[in-house]
């Protein structure tokens, strides 16, 4: 149900502070944080305020600020982790865990083992760890944003 916040949705409980994420990135529409189970260091996710579930359900007046944001956020984070690249993706209901649209923006760096769409998952080592590369992506769409 579009621009209907969902009890039950946990991203729409991140975009309203219900639930504690670490934040790198806000704006109008859309905000970032790092993915909790990882693919690397430095996987965020991107989502719109309100909640659409799926891409064909965002309204084509915020398709452009959105994937801006998706733009913003990838060179943030290859920028931030040194990254050789990164990988951009979406699930549109098939294997989206959370039924609330998202953007997946996973560093990359050449050999780093990814093969297909089977990955393995890496929790961050420490909070510490995860604090770190939270202030570095963070840092990072600051200065790009100038």
């Amino acid at each position: 149900m579009p621009n209907s916040v969902k009890a039950t949705c946990l991203f729409c409980e991140i975009a309203n502070r219900q639930v504690t994420a670490r934040l790198v990135f806000e704006d109008e529409v859309s905000l970032a944080f790092l993915d909790h189970r990882p693919v690397f260091p430095g996987h965020c996710l991107l989502i719109p305020k309100a909640h659409f579930e799926t891409l064909t359900d965002l309204p084509t007046n915020l398709i452009g600020p959105f994937f801006q944001s998706a733009q913003l956020l990838s060179r943030a984070v290859e920028s931030a982790m040194e990254a050789h690249g990164t990988f951009v993706a979406m699930n549109n209901r098939v294997s989206q865990s959370v039924p609330h649209l998202h953007v997946h923006i996973v560093p990359r760096r050449r050999k780093d083992g990814l093969r297909g769409f089977f990955w393995p998952r890496y929790p961050y080592k420490s909070e510490e760890q995860a604090n770190a590369v939270q202030s570095a992506i963070s840092a990072a769409v600051s200065i790009l944003q100038r």
